[in-house]
C-alpha cells in the first residue's frame, strides 16, 4: 500500500499525463486532417484551454498541498517543482495546438499552393506531436536511463521541427513573391505552423524537467 505522499505523487503524475493525452489526441486529429487534405475533420478537435487551465490549477494546488504537508527531501522537492512547471508547459502546448487549428482552418484557402505547404507541414506536425508524446510518456517510466533516452529522442524530434519549419518558411516566402495578393493567407498559414514548432519546444522543456527531477542539474526551458 502506498504512503500518503506516494499516493499524492502518483495522482499528480496521472493527472498531468491525462492533460498531455488530451493535447496529443487533438494533434493526432489535426494530423489526420492534413494527411487527408480534409479540414472539415478539424471540427473534431475539441480542445478547451479553459478546461485544461482548470485541471492544471487543480494539479498545482495538489502539488502545493503535498509540499506543505510532507516536507519532501531534496530529490522529492525537485520532482514537485518539475511537475509544477510541467503543468504550465502542457497548458502552453495545448494553447499552441488550439491556435494552430483555428488559424490554419481559416487561412488555408483553395487559392493557396496546398501541395507545397502540406509537403512539409505534415511531417512538421508529426514530429511535433511525437516529441510531445515521448515527453509525456516519460511520466509512466521514471527510470533514469529511460528518461535520459527519452529526452534525447525528444531533442531529435524538436530539432526536426526547427529544420522543417525553416524549409516551410523559405518555400512560403517564395510563394508570396509569385502571388502577392495572397500574402496575408500565406503569412497566416506560416504563423499557424509556427505554433507546431513551438509545441515541440514545450515537449523539450517537459523532457528536460523530468530529467532534472530524476538526476538534478539545471533546468533548461524553451522560450
Amino acid at each position: 500500500m502506498l504512503k500518503p505522499y506516494e499516493e499524492n505523487v502518483q495522482k499528480i503524475k496521472e493527472e498531468i499525463y491525462s492533460i498531455g493525452q488530451e493535447v496529443i489526441h487533438a494533434n493526432k486529429i489535426s494530423l489526420s486532417a492534413l494527411k487527408e487534405n480534409d479540414l472539415t475533420m478539424l471540427k473534431d478537435v475539441n480542445l478547451s484551454i479553459r478546461t485544461l487551465s482548470v485541471k492544471s490549477n487543480e494539479i498545482d494546488n495538489l502539488i502545493v498541498k503535498t509540499l506543505a504537508l510532507y516536507s519532501p527531501e531534496a530529490r522529492d522537492l525537485r520532482e514537485m517543482v518539475s511537475y509544477l512547471k510541467i503543468t504550465n508547459e502542457l497548458l502552453r502546448a495545448g494553447a499552441n495546438s488550439k491556435s494552430f487549428v483555428k488559424t490554419f482552418k481559416k487561412s488555408f484557402t483553395e487559392d493557396l499552393d496546398k501541395h507545397t505547404i502540406l509537403e512539409y507541414a505534415i511531417p512538421l506536425l508529426k514530429a511535433s506531436n511525437l516529441a510531445l508524446e515521448i515527453a509525456v510518456s516519460l511520466l509512466k517510466d521514471p527510470k533514469e536511463l529511460s528518461i535520459e533516452s527519452g529526452f534525447n529522442k525528444v531533442c531529435v524530434e524538436e530539432s526536426k521541427t526547427d529544420d522543417l519549419y525553416a524549409i516551410i518558411e523559405k518555400n512560403t516566402l517564395k510563394l508570396i513573391t509569385k502571388n502577392i495578393e495572397l500574402s496575408k493567407d500565406y503569412f497566416d498559414v506560416l504563423s499557424s505552423l509556427r505554433r507546431l514548432e513551438k509545441t515541440a519546444d514545450r515537449a523539450a522543456s517537459i523532457a528536460n524537467l523530468l530529467l532534472f527531477a530524476e538526476i538534478g542539474g539545471s533546468i533548461e526551458q524553451a522560450k
